[in-house]
């Protein structure tokens, strides 16, 4: 196989390798910053990077991008940890292969997207939903990231933790009965069993999982703003001032010079600094040394029953992988006046996401800053984005044990500016120009996609947004569509229409779509023709397309006329309207085929012809 066919060039070699190093440093940070977000800590974010950008390089369809975990992809991430971790009583070792499971099979959908050709479908999402879900993004990071930037951390705070333990007894006990009910020995004539089962119940087991309860209820934006006053009470200082040293060196650097990576200034700064004067900081998680190990848990104990509740999360994760990148590609097009390909982008970042989840990496997507990075430190090829990936696995098997040394609070400080960053504000800022409807579905998707679920917010957004333009678009073919008799000539090729036909000739405009947003509409026509009628002329040039709805709507017109006698003749019927209405018939039964015109004056002729004056202007009431 030859390496053209992955589409390699190496003449651009000194700048890819300037690209895919520079893009590497800058994905290092938020690589860290976004595994320690999601729940499965930094080793899983990089790993993430490691993959993703290799493999969606490789065999992606654009050429500079630049792939890994992502603010939007991590937001999503997070929720379907939190609710898998919790079904396994907070145990997140128990839970991982599960968790890797669902990102597995979002990968593995993001290539069959890519294989069915949806990549072009893409850019019809709406940009009110695309608006408030990215803005909703920035508020989940900002809010859940304050709780760590102040150095609480509510599993920890016994008192608050305190107050879950009734309802974590009650779970345990729940559990005992059901366990119980499945070996057949629960019955009322003896609760030996069960008092022994809960005399074994260590308080430590009953810690645990109030410590879960609490973790859960101090989860995402309303858990987070619940928690807040405790939080404020107990301000672990030290935290606090790396967190807010983090965020002041990543805005100020970009002050000085762009031409170095604020994030990771920030980053080296101040882990050096809490490490240099052995400041009693709160360290990240453990980074493993040594080569990534693929996770066969996600095979040997795989189970369908804690899977399947996860299927649609993992399609819906697989489309926002999607749009993610395929939007990222966009600019890069822009930036390099190149064209991507973007059903081969989609297998290319669906292969990338499944190696990474059977190595323990959290899903990610085409990132637009790291993009732009490797484009302006003159990335050009595939190669660059193999680089980034390659230089982050050096870093992790050379600095593994020091990178375990950032301070926690740190990464807070890089997600907390990564949030900010992530907002629309060009939407936001739009909002008192934009039309009402628009405003709705970008408020509706950020209120519920903050409070609620990212998900659902953005289906209902799509719902919101399709029948919106469907109703507007069903109100302009109404509009514009009438019947005319021949005294109110409408276009100007009706002009001269015989006047003694007034009465039984009438002429039906129809402007835009003929479909299920239009039919009720159209199917007025049968009662706005007088009984004098003997034929009515549709007017078809200006209907590009009709559905399964237009298409009956028009057979009930069509029928309802008939019975009255009135002959119905089409004139410049288009190619797709033509093909439906011969599909059920009512070419050539309803309309015979000399009843079909290519021009207005064609159809005139005819109506010289065949349509007697049956009414004088004295017969007419």
């Amino acid at each position: 196989m030859s390496m053209n066919r992955f589409g390699f060039d190496f003449k651009h070699l000194k700048g890819d390798l300037f690209g895919g190093l520079t893009a590497g440093i800058v994905a290092l940070p938020l690589a860290l910053a976004f595994g320690v977000s999601s729940g499965l800590g930094p080793s899983a974010g990089l790993y993430g990077a490691i993959f993703i950008s290799f493999f969606a390089a490789l065999f992606g369809g654009t050429n500079t991008q630049i792939s890994g975990p992502t603010a939007p992809m991590t937001a999503v991430s997070m929720v379907i940890i939190a609710g898998i971790v919790a079904t396994f009583d907070g145990d997140v070792s128990k839970a991982l292969p599960a968790i890797l499971t669902v990102f597995l099979l979002s990968g593995i959908f993001q290539i069959g997207l890519g294989f069915m050709g949806l990549g072009k479908y893409i850019k019809y999402i709406p940009y009110p939903v695309v608006s408030g879900f990215m803005t909703a993004i920035g508020v989940i990071i900002l809010i859940t990231q304050i709780l760590p930037a102040l150095g609480y951390y509510p599993k920890e705070d016994a008192q608050f933790v305190e107050q879950y333990k009734p309802f974590a007894e009650e779970i345990i006990l729940d559990n005992i009965l059901k366990e119980e009910a499945g070996e057949g020995i629960l019955v009322l004539e003896d609760f030996k069993e069960t008092i022994k089962r809960a005399e074994q119940i260590s308080q430590d087991q009953i810690l645990k999982e109030s410590q879960t309860l609490a973790g859960k209820d101090a989860s995402g934006i309303l858990g987070s703003i619940k928690v807040l006053p405790r939080a404020l009470k107990n301000i672990n200082w030290l935290e606090l001032i790396l967190a807010l040293a983090t965020i002041f060196i990543i805005y100020g650097f970009k002050r000085i010079t762009k031409a170095v990576p604020s994030t990771l200034v920030a980053l080296l700064v101040m882990s050096g600094v809490a490490i240099g004067f052995n400041l009693d900081y709160r360290p990240i998680e453990q980074i493993p040394s040594g080569l990534p190990i693929p996770n066969w848990g996600i095979f040997t104990e795989f189970s369908l029953s804690s899977v399947t509740p996860y299927i649609f999360t993992a399609i819906t994760l697989s489309l926002l992988g999607a749009i993610d990148s395929l939007l990222t590609s966009v600019v890069a097009d822009n930036m390099t006046k190149t064209k991507h390909n973007p059903n081969k982008e989609l297998v290319g970042q669906g292969i990338g996401n499944s190696i990474a989840a059977l190595f323990g990496g959290i899903p990610g997507a085409g990132a637009t800053i790291r993009t732009v990075v490797n484009i302006n430190a003159g990335g050009k090829t595939k190669l660059s984005g193999m680089i980034a990936g390659v230089l982050l696995l050096v870093i992790l098997l050379a600095l593994g044990p020091i990178a375990s040394k950032i301070p926690a609070a740190v990464l807070a400080g890089i997600l907390i500016t990564v949030g900010i960053g992530v907002m629309d504000y060009k939407g936001l800022k739009a909002i008192p120009h934009m039309p009402r409807a628009e405003v709705v579905i970008l408020l509706v998707v950020l209120i519920l996609s903050s409070v609620w679920n990212l998900v659902y917010a953005v289906g209902i957004g799509l719902v919101i947004a399709s029948l919106m333009f469907m109703k507007k678009i069903g109100d302009l073919t109404a509009e514009k569509s009438d019947v005319k008799s021949l005294e109110e000539e409408s276009w100007k090729d009706e002009i001269g229409f015989p006047k003694e036909l007034k009465e039984e000739v009438f002429i039906k405009h129809i402007k835009g779509p003929l479909f299920f947003g239009s039919t009720n509409d159209f199917q007025q026509l049968a009662m706005q023709i007088p009984k004098t009628a003997s034929a009515v002329i549709i007017r078809m040039g200006r209907v590009p397309y009709m559905d399964q709805s237009g298409l009956y709507a028009m057979e009930d017109v069509i029928v309802d006329l008939a019975k009255q006698g009135i002959k119905v003749l089409l004139v410049n019927l288009n190619e797709q309207p033509k093909y439906m209405m011969e599909r059920i018939d009512i070419i050539p039964d309803l309309i015979p085929n000399n009843h079909l015109f290519g021009s207005f004056n064609e159809c005139l002729v005819w109506v010289k012809d065949n349509i007697p004056d049956e009414y004088g202007p004295e017969d007419v009431v």
